[in-house]
């Protein structure tokens, strides 16, 4: 399509949302408020904490120290720098999007190369387990032992990243017998206060736009609820928006919710666009992975739902 095509095609995307708004006001504003406190209730205590105390750890050069327990194991396995053995652990274990988010600031001070971010977007910008557990899985009907689950959902990302940095990153990525080498590049670690400030203006920053997602994707369900028919509803809605989706999926469809997680929705991919855009690092790139994973969780569930569900 030429420039022109696509410019029309938004000017009329934009024009029928503003009439639909108009046309529903009292439930655009439902959806609406359902963002705002997802966001409030749910986003902002469980990333913003550790969105400051990343940060500093970041700008302090403290990431080494930090992952000392993990490096033995981690290090030779995915023969990587530390830094880079941080992103997994942030990505694994403190929810989305802080893999893109500190893969971005960790490339922005130059710690990690263009290449390492790169690979490590591809598989550590994943939903939070304690958001998939208590959250998640309730939510979709799953009451049996999560282990089958979480191994779907983190299990088959790490794989899949042990897989790539043996064959697409086998050669782009040093790595010396050390299991270290330095980026001489690297920004100058900052004092305490210097960092703590820096690094609470930043996360504000970035937990701001991620509830501006957040409200404007849960204002886009106002599409499937009135203009779809029922079964279709949840459908839709998780793959604008996760958490509203699961909501009126229910326990409808648990393999599809379950691919959904892996993917994370439009409002995800956004989310995660605005955490990497400043740095360069490819979007598309990430949604190719993204899109593999997804079909590798559709394989993996679909085996376990004659057992499971």
């Amino acid at each position: 399509m030429n420039k022109k095509t696509i410019t029309a095609l938004y000017t009329a995307g934009v024009f029928c949302l503003t009439l639909i708004i108009l046309l529903h006001p009292a439930e655009c504003l439902v959806f609406s408020l359902n963002g705002l406190n997802l966001w409030f209730q749910k986003m902002i205590p469980a990333l913003f904490p550790f969105m400051v105390l990343s940060g500093v750890m970041i700008r302090m050069n403290l990431t080494d120290s930090f992952v000392k327990l993990l490096s033995p194991v981690l290090q030779p396995l995915f023969r990587l720098q530390s830094p880079c053995i941080y992103v997994i652990f942030a990505g694994f274990l403190c929810g989305f999007p802080m893999g893109a988010h500190v893969t971005a600031q960790l490339y922005g001070r130059k710690q990690i190369s263009r290449k390492e971010a790169e690979f490590l977007l591809a598989f550590c910008n994943n939903i939070g387990p304690v958001y998939f557990i208590s959250y998640a899985l309730p939510a979709i009907g799953i009451t049996a032992s999560p282990v089958a689950f979480l191994f779907g959902m983190y299990g088959l990302p790490f794989i899949y990243g042990l897989f790539l940095r043996y064959t697409l990153f086998s050669k782009s990525i040093p790595f010396t017998k050390n299991s270290l080498y330095t980026n001489k590049m690297s920004a100058d670690a900052l004092p305490f206060l210097a960092a703590l400030d820096e690094s609470v203006t930043s996360a504000l920053l970035s937990i701001a736009r991620l509830g501006g997602y957040m409200i404007f994707f849960n204002l886009l369900n106002i599409i499937p609820v009135q203009y779809l028919p029922g079964q279709f509803q949840g459908f839709i809605s998780c793959i604008l928006e996760i958490s509203g989706g699961l909501q009126l999926l229910h326990n409808s469809s648990p393999v599809f919710a379950l691919c959904a997680l892996s993917f994370g929705g439009l409002s995800c991919l956004a989310q995660t666009y605005s955490m990497i855009h400043e740095s360069g690092l490819s979007i598309k790139n990430y949604v190719f992975h993204k899109a593999i994973l997804t079909a590798f969780s559709l394989f993996y569930y679909g085996v376990l739902a004659s057992k499971a569900f």
